[in-house]
């Protein structure tokens, strides 16, 4: 089982650092750098979650689009429908987000359903729920759900209904404590536990493991992480929809920062999320410009293509060997800073 490197703490206060940096963004930036910064923050926030599943326990998840419109739904509903505030309803939608993420863990690794397998087994519930929704009426069935617009400044704190620089601070907490979140759990006993199942499950159960304990424990994190995610992009975005909350370019969105960025590693989808919300709105740009349909889609994948060919490991591992010095073929083990 490869063990994390030693944690010095310098990596600790290098993204204490940049987040402090980083909060003096809206001082500088203007309204279209604050949007793509904060979508930065989002995915990389995403990320995060998502890397808890493939990058430290293996398990893969092309589905978690699931989670992450389920959290949306529930705030919004909570809020409009019932008069919840968000500070109670975002955790209650990822609440809901890890119960079904437990569920669908149970019921894959229950009766062995592993791999690829399971990946289109998530799939499958997410494509469900979204024809749920595209025709259930409570939600706003195909038509989308919509939040009312509140005037007074008091009411939008309470509601979290503000301008983009309230979303620009929220998305930067979330990641900020959520890396922070992922650090004390990986370097603890489960991050053992989950590296173990990795590397080896059958190895790791004869060692005492709780398998399918610890499978389901990191799903449910994972899905409670983007449930919440979902929770505050309905609110920063004001509609939500089944095709953009539940559909698959969501679920494929989420998981190319880390593995652009690097699988396994802390500051991979942080990195990732810089290269991949940029590029994605140079090439929207690009697209828009030529007047060619789908353009932007083929100068988005040739440049990721290019960045896996040249960085399979990740960029965040390549920068890092940069950084540090390290020569090609040096031997070393994942980067969890």
């Amino acid at each position: 089982m490869t063990r994390p490197t030693k944690d010095t703490g310098r990596s600790a206060w290098l993204w204490l650092g940049v987040a402090a940096l980083l909060a003096g963004g809206p001082l500088v930036m203007d309204g279209y750098a604050l949007t793509l910064m904060t979508l930065v923050f989002l995915f990389a926030f995403l990320g995060l979650a998502w890397n808890l599943t493939l990058g430290y326990a293996g398990i893969l998840s092309l589905g978690h689009a699931l989670f992450f419109g389920v959290g949306g739904y529930a705030t919004a509903v909570l809020a409009e429908k019932y008069g919840i505030v968000p500070w109670f309803g975002i955790p209650i939608g990822g609440l809901l987000g890890a119960a079904l993420g437990a569920a669908i863990a149970w019921l894959g690794f229950r009766f062995a359903v592993r791999g690829v397998y399971f990946a289109l087994m998530t799939i499958a519930f997410a494509e469900f729920t979204r024809i749920l929704f595209d025709h259930w009426d409570t939600v706003g069935a195909s038509g989308g759900f919509f939040f009312h617009k509140l005037d007074d400044d008091a009411s939008k704190l309470v509601n979290l209904r503000g301008s983009g620089t309230l979303f620009y601070f929220g998305f930067l907490a979330l990641v900020t404590a959520t890396y922070f979140l992922t650090r004390w759990m990986i370097n603890g006993k489960l991050g053992f536990y989950w590296r173990s199942l990795r590397e080896d499950p059958e190895a790791a159960q004869a060692l005492g493991v709780k398998v399918l304990r610890m499978q389901m424990l990191n799903v449910a994190i994972s899905a409670f992480l983007t449930g919440v995610g979902g929770g505050m992009f309905a609110l920063m975005n004001g509609s939500l929809f089944p095709g953009t909350m539940f559909g698959m370019s969501m679920s494929i969105e989420m998981i190319i920062a880390p593995i652009l960025g690097g699988l396994g590693t802390l500051s991979g989808p942080l990195v990732g999320a810089l290269i991949v919300v940029p590029v994605r709105e140079f090439s929207n740009e690009i697209g828009r410009s030529a007047g060619i349909f789908g353009m932007n889609t083929l100068v988005y994948g040739v440049l990721v293509l290019i960045i896996i060919t040249f960085m399979p490991k990740g960029v965040g591992p390549k920068i890092r060997d940069l950084v540090t010095g390290r020569r090609r073929g040096k031997p070393g083990g994942k980067d969890h800073a």
